[in-house]
């Protein structure tokens, strides 16, 4: 990359939310925030300034790059609001609960207490940072839908939210080592290799959002271990 040309900023969004029930307990999902940190990780090495927003996991993270954590929905809203002028790049790979307890319980709900949960939705977090977003900026979203309806789901979360390009992929991904993914944007739908380990997707799509929304940020190294069957 030439001197010249600007590094992107870049703002990821990584692992899950948790929606407090009562003092011990929780509503969550069996996000790792694997596909967050490798996206992380790549963004660094490609040299870009790079501000990883984290849930509460336990997986290893670059002790080099401290990320900045959350733990609720809430939480993570007020980080992105905060964060999010000063990036050019989102890629929301947080797997964000869409519900939380209506309401939370002070100590420690009892078994002979209430047998029913009362949920509400939960803000937004995406569609909330249109007020705040400038002309330039890109926003990536994620898809985790079944695979026989995954591409159809996720063009209409597309709409929706008001997102730039959005990564689709099947339920089974959560949790996993590999993925099976397309990225899509108004120009189409680009399918990633299969099976590929997600701190190789990671890489592509990088590499595939640069050269959509722009060239400059192409990076013209050759990406280690990046074949047809890694």
């Amino acid at each position: 990359m030439p001197p010249s040309e600007p590094m992107p900023r870049l703002l990821i969004t990584a692992g899950p939310t948790r929606e407090p029930l009562d003092s011990v307990r929780f509503l969550s999902n069996r996000s790792s925030g694997r596909m967050g940190l490798a996206l992380a990780a790549a963004g660094r090495a490609l040299g870009w300034p790079t501000t990883l927003l984290l849930g509460p996991i336990t997986t290893h993270h670059d002790p080099n790059a401290e990320p900045v954590r959350f733990e609720t929905t809430a939480d993570l809203s007020a980080l992105l609001h905060e964060h999010w002028p000063g990036h050019d790049l989102l890629i929301m790979a947080a797997a964000v609960c869409d519900h939380r307890p209506a309401r939370r319980h002070d100590g420690k709900l009892r078994r002979e207490g209430a047998t029913s949960l009362d949920l509400e939705p939960t803000e937004d977090v995406v569609a909330s940072l249109d007020a705040i977003t400038r002309p330039g900026q890109v926003r990536v979203g994620f898809a985790l839908e079944p695979r026989d309806r995954m591409e159809q789901a996720a063009r209409a979360k597309l709409e929706r939210k008001h997102l730039d390009a959005i990564v689709a992929n099947p339920l089974e991904t959560m949790d996993s080592e590999t993925v099976d993914a397309m990225l899509i944007d108004a120009s189409g739908t680009t399918k990633a290799p299969t099976g590929q380990r997600k701190e190789i997707f990671a890489r592509w799509l990088l590499d595939e959002i640069a050269s959509r929304y722009s060239p400059g940020m192409v990076d013209t190294m050759p990406v280690q271990g990046l074949d047809a069957d890694a």
